[in-house]
């Protein structure tokens, strides 16, 4: 079983912020699947489905992000996943705008949802799906990552939600270094 998780903040004020941009590529594939009703479990949303004869969970973690670690461990515990079958879908301030980068692993780079799951996974060793949001040095991080897209980055992360849905719909049943030597680019 795959658990694709998404990174955000609950509430309506924090739609389209950059720190959401875990639960916009959700939201975006659940759209392609009908926009199936989501369930509710350890406070988390979340829809199960089969493809291919694969089992998934994509998860929208309903903690705020800092603390999604301790949601995304009662799933793993509960239906039993593998590390290795997780992979988080996170808001990067390091990549720029329109970029993404998938990574087997590696430190949170001080992104605090990533290091609550280290925490609570013990391990760093997780897939990610990182997607760019610029940094602008001239506002502190936290108002920036809380801070909505303008009107023109819109069409730009629209066009990195929709191939970030591709690249999920891949990971079901394709081996993670091969997702990556088709789509990490330099």
């Amino acid at each position: 079983m795959k658990l694709i998780v998404g990174l955000g903040n609950p509430g309506k004020q924090y739609d389209k912020t950059r720190h959401n941009v875990g639960f916009m590529v959700i939201d975006s594939l659940l759209n392609k699947l009908g926009n199936p009703k989501l369930k509710e479990k350890f406070n988390g949303l979340f829809y199960e489905y089969d493809i291919s004869g694969e089992k998934a969970i994509l998860l929208k973690p309903q903690s705020y992000i800092n603390l999604s670690g301790e949601v995304i461990n009662k799933y793993v515990n509960y239906y039993n996943i593998k590390v290795d079958d997780i992979i988080i879908i996170n808001d990067d301030m390091d990549l720029d705008l329109g970029r993404y980068k998938l990574k087997p692993s590696g430190s949170s780079a001080g992104h605090n949802g990533l290091k609550n799951i280290e925490q609570n996974l013990k391990t760093d060793e997780y897939k990610r799906l990182k997607i760019g949001i610029s940094n602008d040095k001239t506002i502190d991080a936290k108002d920036y990552v809380l801070g909505k897209f303008k009107k023109e980055e819109l069409d730009l992360i629209n066009e990195v939600i929709e191939k970030s849905v591709e690249i999920i719909q891949e990971y079901i049943n394709t081996s993670f270094e091969d997702l990556m030597n088709k789509y990490n680019r330099k």
